[in-house]
């Protein structure tokens, strides 16, 4: 067993062309414990989100701090602290802070999942 404490885990710069501004990550997990999952948080700056995408594998999110949106071609939703969102395979979707606030969730996703970036 491990325990990783989250606010312990360092920030990393997330720089993609996926993303619309700053963005950072931690990496809860790593070597071998990523045989299955990825299980990162990812930082928004305020108004900063990512850009229309699907996976090839379902994607959960936890909201973790700040309020954010989670959007589809047909709806957005504004989420917040405790909230969890599943995304199916294939889904077209974004996710991001508000304008006036910063946002937090923790990805988890398949180690194998691809993303593909349907927005320039």
């Amino acid at each position: 067993m491990k325990v990783v404490t989250m606010n312990q885990v360092p920030k990393q710069g997330a720089d993609s062309p996926l993303f619309t501004g700053t963005v950072t990550r931690q990496d809860l997990l790593s070597g071998d414990m990523t045989k299955f999952f990825n299980v990162v948080i990812i930082n928004f700056g305020k108004g900063v989100r990512n850009k229309f995408h699907t996976h090839t594998s379902d994607q959960v999110l936890l909201v973790t701090e700040g309020v954010g949106i989670v959007a589809t071609e047909d709806e957005e939703i504004t989420v917040t602290v405790g909230d969890v969102i599943h995304i199916p395979a294939g889904e077209k979707h974004w996710h991001g802070a508000t304008k006036d606030t910063e946002f937090s969730h923790i990805n988890l996703i398949k180690s194998d999942s691809q993303t593909e970036q349907l927005e320039e």
